[in-house]
């Protein structure tokens, strides 16, 4: 029988508060009436924090909670909230917890029983799916695309494989470099590249890789960015020249030519024994795939 751990009633509660991304307009009177009457707010980074307060004339003193002191906080907070103080938790812009700090702080306030309250806000990943024309019936949240090594192969691997749209956060510098990653494996899919959400320049740049290449190789990438990827969603003819192109990706030449087979398969949805006998009769000629 599932049990459901009990709220301590003499403790503070923990609000965990979304703030906005950009535009600050977006901050919600809920917000801002919590925020003034909590005892503490746990921020990421106070300095940045601070300039938010002070727009919304919130004069509540701080306690820094960010990655790297985290886990020693959540202690000093937990004997707040037990000596009945109310905390609130916020993050440098967006959504506590959604690819910031905030996960260990709320699991031990939660394993102790304290009550924790969130309040919705903005959420880049959230903002940018409302817009991006893509499906939104089923969708994966994978934070920043991974930049080398197993964490990226394995990324890769997922993105092969899935079939409702994927979104990741991504920096200006590495964006064309991730979409040159990412093309052999969305030669079916729209994808759409959100940048500088609810700001001045607002943009959403939708197409394929190719189109995104072209756009961001005529326009300098600038901004905080959202990369959203399709499912497949219409039919694809597949021919030889295509097969090759998904072999000679970087994570495909490091296979076997039986595993390659099969993963170059799944890409594609083609049978296997079809990419297999394609792959082998072109390293009969001596040509690498």
């Amino acid at each position: 029988m599932e049990t459901q751990t009990k709220v301590k009633n003499s403790t503070g509660q923990l609000f965990v508060v979304a703030t906005p991304i950009g535009n600050l307009e977006d901050m919600t009177f809920r917000a801002i009436k919590t925020l003034q009457k909590v005892a503490k707010i746990a921020a990421e980074d106070t300095r940045t924090s601070r300039v938010l307060l002070r727009h919304f004339k919130i004069n509540t003193p701080m306690i820094a909670c960010h990655e790297h002191n985290e886990k020693e906080v959540a202690d000093t907070i937990l004997e707040l909230l037990n000596q009945g103080q109310d905390i609130a938790l916020i993050s440098d812009a967006g959504t506590p917890l959604i690819n910031d700090p905030g996960f260990r702080l709320v699991q031990h306030i939660s394993q102790a029983g304290v009550r924790i309250v969130p309040l919705p806000g903005a959420c880049s990943p959230m903002v940018a799916l409302c817009a991006a024309g893509l499906a939104s019936d089923r969708f994966s949240y994978l934070g920043f695309f991974p930049r080398s090594g197993r964490a990226k192969t394995e990324a890769l691997r997922f993105i092969e494989g899935q079939r409702h749209t994927l979104i990741f956060l991504e920096s200006p510098k590495r964006i064309v470099k991730t979409l040159k990653t990412l093309e052999p494996l969305c030669i079916n899919r729209d994808l759409c590249v959100a940048r500088e959400l609810t700001k001045l320049y607002e943009e959403f740049i939708r197409g394929s890789c190719e189109t995104l290449l072209a756009h961001f190789a005529a326009h300098a990438p600038r901004g905080e960015m959202v990369l959203l990827i399709g499912p497949c969603n219409t039919p694809m003819v597949v021919d030889d020249a295509m097969i090759f192109r998904v072999a000679a990706t970087p994570l495909m030449l490091a296979l076997a030519p039986s595993a390659k087979a099969r993963e170059v398969a799944k890409v594609l949805d083609v049978a296997r024994a079809r990419v297999y006998d394609v792959l082998m009769a072109k390293d009969g000629q001596g040509v690498d795939p």
